[in-house]
Parts: structure tokens; sequence; C-alpha cells
């Protein structure tokens, strides 16, 4: 009998994860990517024996698959996608193609904002409270190379709407929708009904021994869920009113409550992340702990004691007590709304870089309010001056991570906060947003 011939798209995290798991189940493979591939990806390949290519996609290498496994990355509308799709070859995600040999239960997020916290967060309760659990998605290590040498019984998985959209036989055991805000539109024929559609593949396939949580307060998740069939169980938080049955917030503490075992109640100033948005998280997570009937003490414990991740909201240092920020990997406007949301002080804000058409009306109320100066770092900064002109005194242009820093240094005074939450993305003068926080990072210490 012919082996099956496995192609992946994209020789990424997820792409590698997804060859290493295909050679173990007995596929040929080949990974294809258009552009370069790093160096400890390629070493990696070379180990497993697997053949690739890079800065090209060749036909006849590709179109000749049984099945083919894409990086989220790659849009739809891309050349070799949509020769696949007309030859009638199956395209699926990386999560897709894993599930298929792992029998672990799954505890999926998505959302527009908070994903990558609430997922951490998860996978924190449920690693100290002794379960054998991984975490993969967009995160971390690919779920396919720890489902091939792993043996977890869960994963906590953080899913973007670019993964669910090649996501099709998968189903979450528990799925968290966060929320549901204008983000990479542009994918979506710029319409807000597809993204909120895409979110919503996060239910699929769900039954009613299923779990499914969401966001009362939510909009566009309160829109869609009016147009599809929920058959799971469903547990949503809010901090605006009562819930019966999930969580609310209520004189400052957290109520969630399962019916499953004794309601667990926390007070927010005990939490580990602070701000509203946090709030938000931390209760999705607290809902997921007790849908595994997880012990109350545990789950304060570990709600309490959760050091967030690198590049969001991350305290850099106090000096001549002015307090800095790195909310690096705030890439859009909504991160950036968040950010401020969560500070008590007046800020002096370092934000810019490639905007992806950005929408800067929502911000402007907090900036009024909170922020004292804006100081630009990027490469063209246009249409923060036009957002903001009137409603702030000082917007100062900088070129660099150095510079910017330099410039917050003399324009904060005692009690304010310097914080970096760009709204952008960083490809004009970073490698990265990692590259673009460990460059302010370093900056501030030089302070």
């Amino acid at each position: 009998m012919e082996r099956k011939r496995l192609v992946v798209l994209g020789a990424g995290e997820s792409g590698v994860g997804a060859a290493k798991l295909a050679q173990k189940q007995g596929f040929d493979v080949f990974v294809s990517d258009f552009g370069a591939i790093a160096d400890r990806y390629k070493t990696a390949l070379n180990e497993l024996n697997v053949s690739f290519e890079e800065n090209q996609h060749t036909s006849e290498l590709i179109l000749n698959a049984t099945e083919v496994v894409k990086s989220p990355g790659i849009p739809a509308t891309a050349p070799m996608v949509k020769a696949l799709k007309q030859k009638g070859i199956p395209v699926i995600s990386e999560i897709e193609f894993a599930k298929r040999y792992t029998q672990a239960k799954t505890v999926c997020i998505t959302g527009s904002n908070g994903k990558s916290t609430t997922t951490m967060l998860t996978y924190h309760i449920l690693k100290n409270a002794g379960l054998n659990v991984g975490l993969g998605g967009n995160i971390g290590q690919s779920f396919a190379a720890q489902v091939a040498t792993e043996d977890f019984e869960w994963y906590v998985l953080e899913i973007s709407s670019f993964m669910l959209d090649d996501m099709f036989e998968f189903k979450a055991d528990v799925a968290v929708l966060l929320n549901i805000t204008p983000d990479h539109l542009d994918r979506y024929d710029y319409k807000m009904d597809n993204y909120a559609a895409s979110k919503m593949r996060i239910v699929q396939n769900q039954t009613e021994k299923d779990v499914f949580i969401y966001c009362e307060d939510d909009e566009e998740t309160q829109k869609i869920l009016k147009r599809t069939n929920i058959k799971a169980r469903t547990y949503p938080f809010s901090i605006r009113k009562k819930i019966e049955n999930g969580a609310y917030l209520e004189n400052n503490t957290i109520h969630i409550n399962t019916h499953l075992n004794e309601e667990l109640t926390m007070s927010i100033s005990d939490l580990a992340l602070q701000g509203k948005h946090n709030i938000y998280n931390s209760m999705a997570s607290g809902i997921v702990a007790k849908v595994l009937e997880l012990r109350n003490e545990t789950i304060r414990e570990s709600m309490g004691n959760f050091k967030n991740i690198e590049h969001r909201l991350e305290f850099v240092a106090k000096i001549s007590d002015v307090t800095y920020i790195n909310d690096s990997k705030a890439t859009n406007v909504n991160s950036t709304w968040y950010a401020l949301e969560s500070v008590g002080t007046e800020v002096v804000l370092i934000m810019g870089g490639v905007d992806k058409g950005n929408d800067y009306t929502m911000l402007k109320d907090l900036v009024r309010s909170k922020v004292k100066a804006i100081v630009c770092m990027g490469k063209d900064n246009k249409r923060i001056h036009e957002a903001f002109e009137d409603d702030v005194d000082v917007i100062v242009n900088t070129f660099s991570a150095d510079e910017a820093v330099q410039v917050a240094y003399h324009l904060a005074k005692k009690g304010d906060t310097v914080l970096l939450s760009p709204a952008c993305a960083s490809f004009d003068l970073f490698k990265n947003y990692e590259d673009r926080g460990n460059q302010f990072k370093a900056a501030v210490k030089e302070l």
C-alpha cells in the first residue's frame, strides 16, 4: 500500500510540529515554506529526515498531496491554497491534524484580546492542581509536536480565528470565547460578521457533554450567539449583572458557581492580574477550573500567585517614582485600550509602528483623561498625530526604543507611568513585538 503524502505549508513552530507527528504516523512528509526557514527549524527537519524547500512553493511537490496542513499565517487567498482547493485536496490546521492522534481532552480559548493571558492562567491553575496537562496552540510548543512526544491527559490551547478557519472535525471539550472586537478584518473581507462567525467555530461539533464559557457583557458575542445553535452546557461571566450559573462580580468580589460543587468567591484585590479586563480573564479561567471540579483553595491560590506573560502589561522597573510597563504585545488598538484602562495613574504613552488601518477613535476618551504625552516610535506617525492632536498637548516622534525611553523619561513626573503599548505591528523598526519589548526593557535598564 502506498504511503499517504502529507504536505506542510509553512515551516514555523506549528509546521515543524505537524511534520514530526506526521512522520511518526507513517506519512510521506514534505514541508514547503514560501519564505526563508529559521535555522533551528531547518535543523529539526534535518534531524527528522524530512525533505523540505524554502523561498518557494513547487507545485509538482505539493499538488500531489493526500492532505495539506497549512500554517495559520497563510491566508486562504494565497495562490497555492487556491490551487489545492481547486484540486479538492483537503487543507487543515495543525490543531485539527494533531487531535486525530490523541485521546487527551482540550480546553480551547479564543477571543480578540486576552487569550494568551487566559490560556497561561488556566494552564497554571490546572498544572498546580496536579492535572497531567500540556500547553499549546498559538503559544509555546506546537500541539502536534507534543502529541508526538508527550502523554498528556489535558491540553490548554490558545486558538486564533485563523486556526479555527481550518478546523472541521475538531471538538473542544471546554470552549472559551472571551470577546469579539475588530481585528484582522483584512482576512475577513472587512466584515465583522465573517470574523465573528470564524470565532464561533470554537463551539462546532460540541455536544451536551461539553462546556462553552463566554462573556455575557460582550456585544458582538451576544449578536452571534442569537444566530448560533449551542448544544454544550453554557457558563456566562459578567461584571455588570448577577449570573446564576457562571461568574459575576459583586462588591469587588468574584462569585463563580457551576452547581457542581460549592461556590468560589475571591476578592479582586487578591487576583494576581489587575485591571478590569483581567477580571474577565480570571473569571473565565476560574469557571474552567470549577467545571473540572478542582478545589476552591487550589484555584484561589493559583489565581493569586500567577505571573503574567512577557510583553503583556509587564512591569519593568520603577525609577525616580515613575513606573515603566512593557505592553509590546499590544499590536492592535483594542489591546492598547485595555492597557490604558488598567493603569491608575497619568501616562506617558509610547505607541506607533506599522498601522494596520487602525481606527483610533475608541482610544480618544482614555487618552484625553489619562495621557499627558504621546511618544511615537515608528517610521510614519502621521495618523497618530492626526488622531490625537486635539486630545494631548505633547506628541513627539522618535525612531528607536532608546530614543523613545529617553524622551518619555524627561516627560514623566513622579507618580506617572511610562507605558509602551504600541497599538501597531512592529515590523518597521523591529524584528517582532518581542524584539521591540526587549529593546524597550534594555533602554529602561540603562536609565
